[in-house]
């Protein structure tokens, strides 16, 4: 049991805090695929020109209030950190602050795209689910109710 507290205590500097956008870069990936100790991770993948993916944030902060010991939420804007104040604006707006946010820091965003998922063609929205198990699945495009009703662990 504290082996496992020491492990989530080390990843959480890697992890962005609530509200304040952090760069994500190649390193910093391993530990945002990293399983949880418990439940899920749901990475929300999005665009700042992207049509479904506010829709689907909300939907996943929707998921991730009803079951708040079960899953954590993640969003990583696959737009490049130096667009930080459109980011964070759209971010406000959406009423996306409580969660952590990353945005693409890597001078090759398709590295960034591959290292997440390599099955991924970089669409968004684009969602990963990372079990405490270890596995890991991916959705493209706007949620569907079946969708959301099977992420919930």
């Amino acid at each position: 049991m504290i082996r496992r507290l020491l492990a989530i205590a080390a990843l959480l500097p890697s992890l962005a805090l609530a509200g304040d956008l952090q760069p994500l870069s190649a390193a910093d990936v391993p530990a945002l695929l990293a399983p949880p100790a418990h439940g899920e991770r749901l990475v929300a993948l999005w665009a700042l020109d992207c049509a479904y993916c506010e829709p689907n944030l909300h939907a996943l902060a929707r998921l991730q209030q009803a079951h708040p010991r079960d899953i954590e939420l993640v969003t990583v804007a696959t737009d490049s950190i130096s667009a930080r104040e459109a980011i964070e604006a759209r971010l406000r707006a959406a009423g996306m602050t409580a969660w952590p946010a990353r945005a693409y820091a890597d001078a090759s965003p398709e590295r960034l795209d591959f290292l997440l998922d390599p099955n991924w063609g970089g669409e968004t929205p684009r969602v990963l689910v990372i079990r405490a198990n270890g596995t890991r699945h991916g959705y493209s495009g706007e949620l569907t109710a079946a969708q959301l009703r099977m992420l919930v662990p």
